[in-house]
């Protein structure tokens, strides 16, 4: 009996043993094995997934902001405006704001010259207020003479002589004849006054430089541009 307790008693010492290893193993297994990391539910963050997007969109160029506008030039203009709107200034009708030059806004000198001999300047300034137009030669006459001296037609300008306002212009005066010529050996007498028709019905009367003598050969140029152009006559 004895004996036969025995060889029941070494099974299941075995048996048990096998049993405490194997529990072991397991306990070993679950304390090792990591745990995985807990999704976040849909539900509980209040976020709905959105899914990838598979492609670049067609509406819009690679690399292009979302709201660029692809229809536009890329390029700037090679050109600008000149100026403002409005800045310049409106054109203006030729000769509607000229008046003829007459005695009421011109103011006429007469001035001796050492070069050429026997000769004076008239120069007639625009004291006006607007561009003025002198077509005529000026009509000259000495103190208290009835006729004015001879015009000399060859000094007539291919241009009418326009001033503006503070502009001159000029005509030389030949005061005695060449010899030869108109007023040769004829009376001559010093000139106190001299009278100028700026137009044949506007008139002024200026004072003559000291000394001067005229005679009958006495002659006027047209007006001209410059001080030069009237004494060649």
């Amino acid at each position: 009996m004895r004996s036969l307790a025995r060889r029941l008693a070494l099974p299941v010492a075995a048996l048990s043993a096998a049993l405490a290893l194997t529990a072991c193993q397991s306990g070993d297994t679950s304390a090792a094995a990591p745990k995985a990391p807990s999704q976040p539910s849909a539900r509980t963050t209040g976020a709905t997934p959105q899914p990838a997007p598979t492609g670049t969109p067609t509406g819009t160029p690679t690399g292009a902001p979302a709201n660029a506008d692809t229809t536009r030039p890329t390029a700037a203009p090679t050109s600008r405006p000149t100026g403002r709107p409005g800045t310049q200034p409106a054109a203006r009708p030729q000769g509607a704001d000229r008046v003829p030059c007459t005695a009421a806004n011109t103011k006429i000198v007469a001035s001796k010259v050492s070069r050429p001999i026997n000769h004076l300047v008239l120069t007639v300034t625009n004291v006006g207020s607007r561009p003025c137009d002198a077509p005529h030669a000026p009509l000259v006459g000495f103190d208290h003479s009835q006729a004015p001296i001879r015009v000399l037609q060859g000094s007539k300008p291919q241009a009418v002589l326009g001033l503006a306002p503070g502009e001159s212009g000029y005509a030389s005066v030949i005061l005695t004849g060449e010899p030869g010529g108109p007023g040769e050996d004829t009376h001559g007498t010093t000139v106190r006054t001299i009278r100028v028709n700026i137009t044949p019905d506007s008139s002024t009367t200026v004072t003559a430089p000291s000394g001067t003598y005229a005679d009958d050969g006495a002659a006027v140029s047209y007006w001209q541009q410059t001080l030069e152009d009237a004494l060649t006559y």
